[in-house]
């Protein structure tokens, strides 16, 4: 893609999902991912409704005159993005591939985030860690981002989540709110590394799927090639048998998914590529809020 090409692209998602964060997930986002706790801010003299327990008892004895500490939020948070950029994110058979459904989304998350003062870095993975962004703040980090999103070509075309996750929990010491925006299509187990990476992280899975991957329309012979694996083969997709023990398949990796995620105590969004985002994000979010 020309560089031209790619520039119209991301002002194009800036301007979209800038709006978005701005007017539809500001007040969400705040809500439902909170700061690292409280801090010490000042001591002023007790009023009448204050906590007793926020006494400070040695200004207090010192001026003989009740005094309470005041606290603020801790706003400010690292927000981490790994984002999947194996092969199988080129798959899409309705309006849009997969990989432009993980741009956007990643792309108002990121916004959303600047918005509330928060950093934002990036871990691009295949079957490997492709490329680490570090955390910052402000509009031209997020464009440097996006820009990144649209022509980055990996290495590798196949998928190992937990690789990602067991970089995000050695390189980021502080604790962070991590998205992880893929398809989950890995081969392997990624439950431990998940475990592990949510015990010291709070991470977020965002699944962006296809319709097609779950069921085989009925239109007779296809010539199928996996995308990360390369392996091709002729299909008959009107066999009624083998679009029914595709979609047994299917069904039985989705309920080990959720076993995974509700194991790990992690919270799921699924997100078809052809479908809008915003719903999926919006319960989201606010689901998370009225956790807290």
């Amino acid at each position: 893609m020309e560089t031209a090409d790619i520039l119209k692209r991301v002002r194009r998602i800036e301007i979209k999902t800038r709006g978005l964060s701005r007017n539809i997930f500001a007040g969400e986002y705040h809500s439902a991912f909170k700061g690292r706790g409280m801090t010490f801010s000042e001591v002023r003299e007790y009023r009448y409704g204050d906590d007793t327990r926020a006494i400070d008892w040695n200004v207090t004895a010192r001026y003989n005159h009740p005094y309470v500490k005041v606290f603020e939020e801790e706003r400010e948070l690292t927000v981490m993005l790994l984002i999947d950029v194996s092969g199988s994110r080129d798959f899409g058979t309705m309006s849009r591939l997969k990989k432009n459904q993980i741009t956007e989304i990643a792309a108002v998350i990121a916004f959303s985030a600047i918005q509330n003062n928060d950093k934002i870095g990036v871990i691009f993975f295949s079957d490997r860690v492709e490329k680490f962004i570090p955390p910052k703040k402000g509009r031209t980090h997020i464009l440097h981002v996006i820009r990144e999103l649209i022509g980055f070509r990996p290495a590798s075309c196949q998928t190992n989540v937990g690789e990602a996750l067991r970089y995000l929990t050695g390189a980021i010491k502080k604790r962070c709110t991590c998205f992880v925006i893929s398809d989950f299509m890995d081969e392997g187990t990624f439950e431990r590394p998940l475990v592990i990476a949510n015990k010291k992280h709070d991470v977020v899975a965002l699944r962006v799927h296809d319709r097609r991957e779950s069921e085989l329309p009925p239109v007779g012979w296809l010539y199928l090639r996996d995308a990360e694996s390369g392996e091709r083969a002729w299909v008959n997709t009107s066999n009624e048998e083998l679009r029914r023990e595709f979609r047994r398949r299917t069904a039985e990796r989705e309920r080990e998914l959720d076993r995974v995620f509700k194991q790990a105590g992690v919270d799921v969004a699924a997100i078809r590529a052809d479908e809008d985002y915003v719903r999926a994000l919006m319960a989201l979010f606010q689901r998370r809020g009225a956790g807290y």
